[in-house]
């Protein structure tokens, strides 16, 4: 009885996947979906990081990392419709779903242009590579599915450059059909350049950290903004992680996880530049260490409540906040 229901449940389930357009049934606006709120470090919660923004019904990525397509297949977000990506700098964790998603998106949706992929100098290396990485599967996918299905000129990533932005001249990288994306220099180094982004659309506002110390850069671009979505790591608990590797022996971990205080934004920090801009609503991504022990998200928040006196979110994979258009309201699903 089971084997043979099993068959019928599928092609429902089939039938209604198929025939959704997630895209459609969002209103008028700007959506922010996590297709991932982690880091490289295992979560079963929070993937490697990737911002997937709806807006004025196209659907936006800010970096990809691993995993990237597969979460937004999962939250119902169609691969094949991803206009754009937008990376903020070039660490494997923001770039090693790229080149699934590029394949997923060309064939899934038959394109004939790639996947335009903005970013700062080092994008068109990044790109580059993954063409010639990719450069055989995209031939058997032709020769197999035909150019009709697959078109060739299609495939994979387009590389689009745009000149890193100095400290207080951010520059605008995109501006179609009344979506409005702002580069800005953040401060991640030895990693440089590197940058975050601010979303505009229907009056509505987002802003996008990437990873950064933390920086005024941020705050300015931030001032009044709807939504600051802001990567975030606890020292105390990365402390944690440091101690057990030492007591292990493992020096190298251990210096890794020293060595990465001193590029990242603590949670308190980030919620004392939410409040100094005025921001309506802070989501936290990028999140460091996996809180994966009953009680660490309290920890993690410690001191945050004190800092900032708006709504406060904490990131999982699909996550998602709405601001719809001509509304001032903050929607968190």
């Amino acid at each position: 009885m089971r084997g043979a229901l099993a068959p019928r449940l599928m092609r429902n389930l089939a039938a209604r996947l198929m025939a959704a357009d997630r895209l459609a049934e969002l209103p008028d606006g700007i959506h922010v979906v996590l297709c991932g709120a982690g880091s490289p470090l295992p979560d079963p919660e929070r993937s490697a990081p990737c911002v997937a923004i709806v807006a004025g019904g196209s659907l936006y990525l800010v970096d990809a990392g691993a995993a990237a397509a597969r979460n937004l297949q999962r939250v119902g977000l169609p691969v094949d419709q991803v206009r754009a990506v937008f990376l903020t700098h070039f660490h494997s964790d923001h770039i090693d779903g790229l080149g699934e998603l590029g394949v997923l998106r060309w064939a899934g949706g038959s394109h004939r242009e790639p996947l335009p992929t903005f970013g700062p100098p080092g994008v068109e290396r990044v790109v580059a590579g993954l063409r010639e990485t990719y450069a055989l599967d995209t031939g058997y996918r032709v020769a197999h599915h035909g150019p009709r299905v697959v078109p060739p000129t299609g495939a994979g990533l387009e590389a689009r450059r745009f000149e890193a932005p100095e400290p207080g001249a951010p520059r605008e990288v995109w501006d179609q059909d009344g979506v409005r994306v702002t580069a800005f220099r953040v401060d991640h180094d030895p990693v440089d350049p590197a940058v975050g982004y601010r979303f505009d659309h229907a009056g509505r506002s987002v802003v996008l950290s990437g990873d950064t110390k933390k920086s005024a850069e941020v705050e300015r671009m931030a001032r009044g903004v709807d939504l600051l979505v802001h990567e975030a790591l606890s020292p105390a608990l990365v402390g944690i992680l440091t101690e057990a590797a030492e007591a292990a022996g493992l020096e190298g971990r251990a210096k890794i996880t020293r060595d990465i205080l001193t590029y990242h934004t603590t949670p308190v920090q980030a919620a004392e530049i939410a409040q100094a801009a005025g921001a309506r609503h802070l989501l936290f991504y990028h999140i460091v260490p996996p809180l994966r022990v009953p009680g660490l998200e309290q920890a993690f928040l410690e001191g945050v409540s004190d800092a900032y006196k708006g709504e406060v979110t904490l990131g999982r994979d699909g996550t998602r906040i709405s601001l719809p258009a001509r509304s001032d309201a903050i929607e968190v699903h």
